[in-house]
């Protein structure tokens, strides 16, 4: 959870610079805050002996006592700021260095009490050429000048076919999130979004792609910026589509501001995609081969003037993906009397096939006007096997067994269509951008069981579920950026998101495939529709207090109407309602590489289709699951308080957190029968985080070193009365990774990675611990045009066993799965293109952050079938 800059120079000099992030806690606050303390007490002493923080610069004297005042803000060719890069004075009488400063987060600076003489300013930063400007001369009469923007080139070579750029941090920390930037990491190769998101701190995805931020599912994923019916109905799947080598990086906001959507209570995960604004065409090929899948990918980009085209597809295929599934569930009347036990056993064997495609367009219009639009278009067919799955029931009547072979398939294809115009101002950051987004999700998960011999007399051997189901989402969204002075920035805007979700379910029953005839009770075979429309608006500002204080605060007031219905025209009541959320950031820098900070802010977290779905999901009869459709949203407040330093090359980041959720939405468990466990949803609980963090960035020669530990303490009660039903639980959930990385020579590198995750806190019982781990070897293309590798994962096991329990007065329930997950890959990337720089216009882009998602599309299809 610690955030850090590493910038290596060619010459492989390492520079550290330590950004900020901002976690809270509530047990254990008195040691915690003494151990904040301590820290704190030591970087004010260390920021007392060297003002600018950092090492001292030799030669450098004490600022003298003066009137004179030089501001400015560092920009880099696209526009965008440059934070921490190092700011000068140098005296050209004496040629000695009087002064200086760091950059703050939005590229400004101000080097106050000059004294008279005359000055040249030098704006330095790894990765960029040298700036020199002046001279500047100072008579004490408190002169004052405004430089404006000093734009820095990037100190890059063109090469004959490649441009190659100075190689940038692992992980960075910024005002309100952190970035993991997915590129470095050559481990992730020919994986899939999952494979990334294990890697960045705060986030925990188990071997399911099921994702937590600080053990809260309840989170946002966006890609590009962007939200995307790809993640309305399982986040897991989504994950799958996304190619770990199209990824750039990862954003973790933990503290959203205002200009987000109220939605995602444990914060939102930002992926961005690897793009090119680079003039000139390019063609990037990307492929692996390995024993449990195959992928290929391929990108073409090409700018000119003003205009610019780029092209992409990716197709990854699936195979050998085998394992096992176990379950044991013991069910209880009242008085604690066995009523049956039951035992399931078969061998899994999965296949998939995912693809996703993209094509989009800008144009520069004038100096002031640019518009652009994207499409993309994604596929998802997944189906899972359970072989000759048998069945064991031991009650009062004694012991009967079958044997089935289930077929489950997760298919599904999502489009996303975008638009936006932005117009920009003289005045700098003055904006104003208009967008536009239509995205729809088709999704299939239907499941047959075919009764292979049962000791009990049935009228069918054959069972299917088909469900069908439709996500439409409309949105429009207008932002306003106004500079009220060079310390204070308004924002302003509104937005309105019609949704529209379809599920339309059937049950049919036969003895064959030929004779299936349709179950026509409602509560099996019905048609659901869901209308839903948020409008909101928003106002938010951020303003330097002065004496190095910082503070960012909003708020945004967001009106929900929902409207649901059957086919049988049954209306369920929802009422409409209003939410307003506020947030507020507030930052102390201590010395320019030393800040502490402070958030809080709440969220609202409303439900998507996984948890709205009334289709019965009976894949397994014995432990069948269906959603709630009148289901209320989660309120989460978040506080947050962190502090970053580092000493003699190490950075260390500490950091606190304190999450409290009401009206949580809960899994509720009940017995059918003597032999079925049921389960739905309910706003029922109430859940406590209280959680700390380490993480810490290294380097000693070659070897680069990045790791980090969380823990949090897990609080959770349904505040049900009937001890039959009531559940609590609490304990610590503790998880770390470690990345490291050797560098042989230019051409040759070697990086691992290992990650594990401590015993998971549940309402009902517990999920045991796992860890994976990966080591890779990577051979770089002369000037870096390319590489090929190879990979290993898991390679000293070849499986992996998760059991998750519940234990309640009616139910004692322990399914496993085991994973085999043994891996080897072969690598190989080039790039093909003449390029150069060219500037590029930032883009604002629709963040639908604002349901309830489940990490995993269908969770109990999945648990039923590992």
């Amino acid at each position: 959870m610690l955030i850090v800059y590493t910038i290596k120079q060619v010459s492989g000099k390492c520079v550290y610079f330590v950004g900020d992030n901002t976690k809270p806690m509530k047990r254990l606050f008195t040691t915690t805050l003494l151990f904040l303390g301590l820290i704190t007490v030591w970087s004010l002493q260390v920021s007392a002996q060297n003002p600018q923080g950092g090492p001292p610069r030799g030669g450098a004297q004490t600022p003298q006592v003066g009137y004179g005042k030089i501001t400015g803000t560092v920009l880099d060719s696209n526009n965008e700021a440059v934070p921490y890069a190092s700011i000068s004075i140098k005296n050209q009488e004496t040629q000695k260095l009087t002064d200086g400063t760091v950059a703050d987060d939005g590229g400004g600076f101000t080097i106050k009490n000059i004294p008279e003489g005359t000055y040249t300013l030098n704006v330095n930063f790894i990765g960029y050429e040298p700036l020199e400007k002046g001279p500047y001369t100072f008579t004490g009469k408190g002169e004052s000048y405004d430089l404006g923007n000093l734009v820095i080139t990037s100190s890059t070579m063109e090469l004959d076919e490649v441009v190659v750029e100075g190689e940038r941090a692992l992980v960075e920390d910024k005002v309100d999130r952190i970035i993991y930037n997915a590129e470095q990491d050559k481990t992730t190769a020919g994986g899939d979004a999952a494979d990334v998101l294990r890697r960045v701190p705060l986030l925990s995805v188990d071997l399911d792609g099921n994702v937590t931020l600080r053990g809260s599912s309840n989170i946002r994923v966006l890609i590009d910026n962007r939200p995307s019916t790809i993640t309305a109905s399982s986040i897991a799947d989504a994950l799958k589509q996304i190619p770990a080598d199209e990824i750039k990086s990862v954003e973790v906001i933990t503290s959203p501001g205002a200009r987000y959507d109220a939605e995602g209570t444990g914060g939102i995960i930002n992926i961005i995609t690897k793009k090119n604004d680079l003039r000139g065409g390019s063609l990037n090929v990307n492929t692996s081969v390995g024993n449990r899948g195959t992928h290929l990918r391929l990108n073409a980009s090409y700018r000119t003037g003003r205009t610019g085209f780029t092209l992409g597809g990716f197709g990854r295929y699936g195979y050998n993906i085998t394992g096992e599934y176990e379950n044991e569930q013991t069910l209880k009347d009242e008085f604690g009397n066995v009523l049956s036990v039951t035992n399931q056993q078969a061998e899994t064997n999965n296949n998939m096939l995912f693809g996703r495609y993209n094509f989009g367009w800008d144009y520069a219009i004038n100096k002031y006007n640019w518009v652009g639009a994207s499409v993309n278009f994604g596929i998802r067919n997944f189906t899972m096997n359970q072989d000759q799955r048998l069945t064991e029931t031991t009650d009062m009547n004694g012991t009967r067994s079958s044997l089935e072979d289930v077929v489950m398939d997760n298919l599904g294809n999502t489009v996303d269509i975008s638009a936006n115009y932005i117009r920009t101002f003289d005045e700098k950051d003055k904006e104003i951008s208009f967008i536009t987004l239509y995205s729809q999700n088709k999704s299939t998960n239907d499941f047959d069981i075919e009764t292979l011999m049962s000791d009990t007399p049935q009228d069918f051997d054959l069972i299917r579920n088909e469900n069908d189901s439709y996500n439409k989402e409309l949105t429009f969204q207008l932002d306003y950026v106004e500079p009220l002075s060079d310390k204070a920035k308004l924002e302003m805007g509104a937005k309105n998101i019609t949704r529209s979700v379809t599920s339309d379910f059937t049950y049919s029953v036969g003895t064959s495939e030929s004779d299936l005839e349709e179950v026509p009770r409602d509560n099996l075979s019905n048609n659901f529709d869901y209308e839903q429309n948020v409008m909101a608006g928003y106002i938010s500002g951020t303003f330097d207090l002065g004496s190095e204080y910082t503070v960012m605060a909003g708020g945004r007031y967001e009106y929900t109407t929902i409207t649901a219905n059957f086919s049988d025209e049954q209306d369920l009541e929802i009422p409409d309602y209003g939410t307003f959320v506020p947030s507020i950031n507030l930052s102390k820098k201590l010395s320019p590489v030393n800040t502490v900070k402070f958030a809080y802010n709440r969220r609202i977290q409303r439900p998507s289709l996984q948890f709205l779905n009334p289709n019965i999901n009976a894949s397994n009869p014995l432990n069948i699951s269906q959603g709630n459709p009148s289901l209320d949203p989660e309120f989460t407040d978040n506080f947050e308080v962190s502090l970053s330093t580092f000493k003699k090359g190490t950075s260390v980041n500490v950091s606190a957190f304190w999450r409290n959720t009401t009206g949580s939405i809960q899994q509720v468990r009940e017995t059918i029968g003597q032999d079925t466990v049921f389960t739905t949803y309910q706003n029922i609980g109430n859940e406590d985080a209280i959680g700390i963090g380490l993480f810490a960035n290294t380097q000693i020669g070659k070897v680069r070193l990045s790791g980090g530990v969380d823990g949090y303490y897990a609080i959770l009660d349904n505040n049900i009365d009937d001890p039959l039903y009531a559940a609590s639980n609490e304990g610590f959930v503790i998880s770390g990774r470690l990345f490291g990385s050797y560098e042989f020579t230019e051409q040759w590198a070697l990086q691992f990675f290992g990650f594990a995750r401590g015993r998971q806190i549940q309402l009902q019982g517990y999920q045991t611990s796992f860890y994976i781990y990966s080591l890779s070897l990577n051979r770089y293309f002369k000037e870096k045009r390319g590489s090929i590798g190879i990979g290993a994962e898991n390679f000293l096991n070849n499986g992996m066993k998760m059991t998750s329990s519940v234990e309640t007065p009616l139910i004692d329930q322990y399914n496993t799965n085991l994973m085999r997950n043994m891996n080897f890959k072969i690598n190989l990337s080039y790039r093909i293109g003449k390029l150069t720089t060219g500037q590029s216009r930032r883009q604002r882009k629709v963040d639908n952050n604002d349901l309830k998602e489940g990490g995993g599309g269908n969770q109990q299809m999945m648990d039923n079938q590992q």
